[in-house]
């Protein structure tokens, strides 16, 4: 068995805290490890150290290192540019296929997501894996969903999830982030599990799906898989493929998927938001993270880094500082973090 943590995200959305050069999964807010380091140590007892890889950017993979002494330094993969998650599953099936052959199980993790019952969730991992050695189709674990969440994957079963099976069940279908009512009414329905990202196969199965719903990408199982240096590997494959997502490539084009029902308090940390699921509130449902004060708020987030923060007078507003930045957002306009954050690089480039 065989694990592969992909690393390669911005994190644009926990900006400032998160930033290109120290991006979300090597942040310690949540836990006193980095995201990174916490996901690492929940494959201890499962897969050894040695049979760990990590697919990150060319940039960070020096960064990784430093944070994952025990993994070999040839474990640790740049890509030469991010291309979303169906280039670095295909890189993750070549890295298999080339250490361990074939027959050999892949389990494919995010690095930043929150998992508070580590030891269930390997319990789920295990069970994944026993039923993608039968080969034949992905694997993958289903969470319990907690609120109509609008920023999550969701996978429809046929039936209501049975949180203490043993053995995954089929997943019907697949189904991008929906809107707010439509996750209500699949919330209500009971037949609905949250997509956390993880992902199991045997080796060579994965290869098959790939050669025959995603064959653009095949050149890159190839390559890694034929001994060549990764890095020239990835260089030379990469740059031509599409940004295009796994689920999208490959998930929603196969049959007989199947999804383990975990319940191990998942979260993937997608934005600030995430932080007042994951500390304490007031009594006025305000979460204070760092050097901060807040006088006269509600549900407001207040985080930082330096310069200290005051807020006072406000309701359902996000405040970070750090000495990259300063974000002061409304919460119910988070979603447009991204867009504004790539107005202010455009300024700051000039």
């Amino acid at each position: 068995m065989f694990a592969v943590i992909m690393a390669g995200g911005s994190g644009d959305r926990f900006w400032p805290f998160s930033t290109p050069e120290n991006p979300k999964q090597f942040l310690s807010v949540f836990g006193g490890k980095s995201l990174l380091r916490q996901t690492a140590d929940r494959l201890r007892g499962l897969v050894p150290p040695e049979r760990i890889f990590v697919v990150t950017t060319a940039d960070l993979a020096e960064k990784t290192r430093r944070e994952l002494p025990e993994t070999p330094r040839a474990n640790i993969v740049g890509e030469p540019c991010r291309r979303d998650t169906a280039a670095a599953m295909a890189a993750a099936c070549g890295l298999v296929l080339r250490a361990g052959g074939a027959e050999s199980t892949g389990i494919v993790l995010s690095a930043d997501h929150v998992i508070a019952d580590a030891a269930g969730f390997r319990r789920a991992l295990r069970a994944c894996a026993r039923a993608a050695m039968r080969g034949g189709t992905v694997v993958t674990v289903g969470t319990r969903p907690d609120r109509p969440a609008t920023e999550y994957g969701y996978i429809e079963t046929e039936k209501a999830p049975d949180f203490n099976a043993k053995e995954p069940a089929e997943a019907k279908r697949f189904a991008e982030k929906p809107d707010a009512a439509t996750a209500a009414r699949w919330i209500a329905t009971g037949r609905f599990l949250w997509n956390s990202g993880t992902f199991v196969w045997k080796a060579g199965t994965l290869k098959e799906i790939y050669a025959k719903h995603a064959a653009r990408w095949l050149p890159v199982i190839e390559a890694l898989e034929s001994g060549r240096n990764p890095a020239a590997a990835l260089k030379a494959t990469y740059p031509d493929l599409p940004k295009t997502s796994f689920d999208y490539a490959v998930m929603e084009k196969t049959g007989g998927v199947r999804v383990m029902p975990a319940d191990v308090g998942w979260d993937d940390v997608g934005s600030w938001l995430a932080i007042e699921r994951a500390m304490p509130q007031d009594a006025h449902g305000n979460t204070v993270y760092g050097v901060a004060a807040v006088e006269d708020c509600s549900g407001c987030v207040a985080a930082g880094e330096g310069p200290a923060i005051c807020a006072i007078g406000l309701k359902d507003v996000v405040v970070a500082a750090t000495p990259q930045g300063v974000l002061v957002a409304a919460k119910k306009s988070l979603a447009g973090m991204k867009t504004a954050l790539a107005a202010l690089r455009r300024k700051e480039a000039r």
